[in-house]
């Protein structure tokens, strides 16, 4: 009888860890590829809203209004096309969200010196105690042909790269 508990014990492991994968589909709460969807009460207005959570994230990456149901009171359930739009839309965000960060981190600019065009760039490390950038530029090629450290807050322009260029590529004050 033991033998037998602790030989089924497994089993009944493996079978809850495969419904904590399985999709949810209730009228307020689906989870599916990777994101879950929940209907919430809009603290904003007597309304509804629908709070989209990517699987492992804390926050919400998206939330926004949801449709009242036939009876003006109570929401209208979550169903399969819906939840693949939210989708969609969710990792919409997160792309949109992930190009703003890169384009603030990541500046560059041109800039002629001596009859060659050369690409000046600024990559902002954005470390909590101790940000800084990288100041480089790069020829034709693309070889890298110079790279200084600078503070974060430095800001390239056409006008700054032109004045780092002339100086030879010394370290800007």
């Amino acid at each position: 009888m033991i033998d037998n508990a602790i030989g089924n014990a497994p089993d009944e492991d493996e079978d809850a860890h495969e419904d904590a994968d399985a999709p949810v589909q209730q009228p307020r709460l689906w989870k599916g590829n990777g994101w879950t969807a929940r209907v919430i009460k809009n603290e904003d207005d007597e309304g509804w809203a629908v709070a989209m959570i990517k699987d492992g994230e804390p926050e919400p990456a998206l939330v926004g209004p949801w449709t009242m149901g036939r009876d003006k009171k109570n929401p209208k359930p979550l169903d399969t096309p819906a939840f693949h739009t939210l989708v969609k839309t969710a990792n919409e965000v997160l792309r949109r969200h992930e190009q703003a960060l890169h384009a603030q981190l990541h500046k560059h600019t041109r800039v002629s010196c001596e009859g060659a065009e050369l690409k000046v760039t600024l990559d902002i490390v954005p470390d909590d105690e101790h940000p800084y950038a990288l100041l480089s530029a790069f020829d034709e090629s693309g070889e890298r042909i110079a790279q200084v450290r600078v503070a974060a807050g430095f800001t390239l322009s056409p006008a700054s790269a032109a004045d780092w260029v002339e100086k030879a590529f010394r370290a800007p004050r």
